[in-house]
């Protein structure tokens, strides 16, 4: 017994010595009273030491709220187009499985041709998405998170913006709430909800990287793109495009664009627009049904590029040194004071660092608004009051009545070259150029194939094309040809 007793008593003794180490080795915190060990925070010289929570023991931030909120106001979106198969190269696949005929053209109608996310922005059923995740669909199908599937209506696209509006008939719908942009920083939480792979309803987090990324994505679809990402590392894969970007509270920051990734799959790096810019898209559409952008009027590079201030020095025999602000190549509107050589520095205000900064600046005001410009002429500063314009030059607002034809088609056409007249045996017809989200790219019909006759009468330049259309109403029919030499008719409506 005696031999127990030793062992016990060997055993409390090893207890209290641990106990009293400990108790030694720890202080308390003197503004709450908590325990604050070496573990979580210890000082070390030059060096500081953080356990797992961060923020000195404050708890990590939590998510739930803002994803149970935001996975209802986030749908999936199918894009179905019509796809039809094409004469082959090999007689033999042809012979046995048969040539293309009108049936089989019918039967490869709204086949899904690709698939993304939107976000649900009001009640009744307006919903935002990419343009390029519905850009050239007949048919677009909008499943809710609860199962729910819909057939949207398109409502108008800004392909500058890659931004896209749809609405589908339903109300008292969970949407998202819009927030200031502008008032975000970099360091701030997020959470990227889309439907990734075909996975509905996924959420990643992660915080904003930077703010006023231009990654130059986005002019294959416009000559006058306006990118001002959000760029942020919560994870974004194909099919989170049109998705939500929210902050912690589960408000709209963004919709979620685009990646950068040498393999298409997530790396780190995911754009969004901004809350702010696609809240007067919006408004724009739903008010005017296109979109009211301002334009300065001028045409310009980075000065913070270097390779561009070498190219133009190389071209242009001149001396331009590299820099912040945006140098002024060109002047289009000749009555705003800005003249060739000046340097845009401020505009209403806000510095101006490149030329993406200036286009979302200017590009996020409509035709008519006034700004005030500064800008750097020979070492002198300059202030003007400039008046906004449209693309075209002028400077009141156009609604979609004010369109030509050749706008509501989406597109600029081209005459057949000699050649091309040759290679096809024709003596008329134009190319599709420049083909953007308009009633040709709702129809299947691509760039370059070339349009034969509008409503049975043949087309040999644009003028005709508007010739034809104008003061149209009602169903269109277009014959073209397309990249296989093959001739189809496909029709619409203009309205």
């Amino acid at each position: 017994m005696k031999k127990y007793t030793n062992y016990l008593a060997v055993g409390l003794l090893s207890s209290v010595t641990t106990l009293g180490g400990f108790y030694a080795i720890n202080k308390l915190d003197n503004n709450d009273g908590n325990l604050i060990t070496d573990a979580r925070v210890a000082n070390k010289g030059d060096f500081e030491y953080v356990d797992y929570k961060g923020n000195y023991g404050y708890d990590a931030p939590n998510f739930v709220e803002a994803a149970n909120k935001s996975v209802n106001t986030v749908v999936a979106i199918n894009n179905y187009q019509t796809q039809s198969r094409q004469r082959s190269n090999d007689p033999f696949y042809d012979f046995f499985f048969g040539f293309p005929d009108e049936q089989q053209q019918k039967q490869q109608e709204n086949q899904p041709a690709g698939s993304g996310s939107g976000v649900i922005i009001s009640a009744d059923g307006y919903i935002v998405t990419n343009n390029h995740v519905i850009k050239g669909a007949n048919k677009i199908e909008v499943k809710l998170n609860n199962q729910k599937t819909y057939t949207a209506e398109l409502v108008g696209t800004d392909p500058s913006t890659d931004i896209a509006l749809i609405k589908i008939e339903e109300k008292a719908l969970p949407y998202v709430k819009f927030i200031d942009s502008d008032a975000i920083n970099v360091g701030d939480w997020v959470l990227a909800v889309g439907n990734p792979f075909g996975l509905n309803s996924t959420v990643t987090a992660g915080i904003i990287s930077a703010k006023g990324r231009s990654i130059n994505i986005l002019r294959q679809n416009s000559d006058s793109p306006v990118e001002s990402f959000i760029q942020t590392d919560a994870a974004i894969n194909p099919g989170n495009s049109g998705g939500a970007l929210v902050n912690a509270n589960g408000d709209l920051i963004g919709i979620n664009t685009a990646i950068s990734s040498p393999t298409g799959s997530y790396a780190g790096y995911g754009f969004a627009v901004p809350a702010n810019l696609v809240k007067k898209v919006v408004e724009d559409i739903k008010k005017y049904g296109l979109v009211q952008r301002g334009y300065l009027g001028i045409q310009g590079f980075d000065l913070s590029n270097d390779q561009a201030v070498k190219e133009f020095n190389s071209r242009y025999k001149k001396s331009i040194k590299s820099g912040n602000g945006v140098y002024v190549s060109e002047v289009v509107a000749k009555d705003t004071g800005i003249e060739t050589g000046d340097i845009i520095t401020e505009v209403d205000g806000k510095p101006i660092g490149s030329m993406s900064n200036l286009s979302f600046i200017v590009g996020s005001k409509r035709p008519g608004d006034k700004v005030s410009v500064k800008v750097n002429r020979d070492g002198k500063v300059k202030d003007y009051t400039v008046t906004l314009r449209d693309s075209k030059g002028n400077t009141n607002l156009r609604s979609k009545s004010d369109l030509t034809p050749t706008e509501i088609l989406g597109a600029d056409f081209e005459p057949l070259t000699e050649k091309q007249k040759d290679n096809f045996g024709l003596n008329y017809g134009v190319i599709v150029k420049n083909l953007s989200q308009g009633k040709l790219a709702q129809a299947g019909i691509r760039e370059d194939f070339i349009i034969l006759k509008i409503n049975d009468k043949e087309v040999k330049n644009e003028e005709d094309v508007n010739k034809i259309l104008k003061n149209h109403k009602g169903r269109v029919s277009i014959n073209f040809i397309d990249y296989y030499g093959q001739i189809y008719t496909k029709g619409f409506s203009l309205d």
